[in-house]
């Protein structure tokens, strides 16, 4: 990482919390917002390592894996929901299933 500045790759996992911060708001398709939640998840995860790396503590390693182990039972249990409503429903848009709660 001596190559690399701290400060470039924390900018690096702004510009991809906001990307995925923009694809959760913006995007209709559950299935992409959750695509755009997981962004938002390893950008932070991103950040944790290089703070660790920055000052030489695993603690930024260790907060890495507590995400990567809460994305993965976020997307088991929203793939779960996504299959669900996919079969009651025939849509994954948000707008159409926002019309049916009416």
């Amino acid at each position: 990482m001596s190559s690399i500045h701290a400060h470039t790759v924390l900018i690096v996992a702004a510009i991809l919390f906001v990307l995925g911060l923009a694809g959760a708001l913006i995007r209709r398709n559950v299935i992409f917002m959750l695509l755009s939640i997981e962004i938002m998840l390893n950008a932070a995860g991103l950040a944790f390592v290089v703070a660790g790396a920055r000052w030489q503590q695993p603690d930024g390693q260790i907060m890495y894996l507590f995400i990567l182990a809460m994305a993965a039972a976020e997307v088991s249990v929203a793939l779960a929901l996504v299959l669900q409503i996919h079969h009651q429903h025939k849509t994954l848009d948000i707008e159409q299933l926002k019309e049916l709660k009416d």
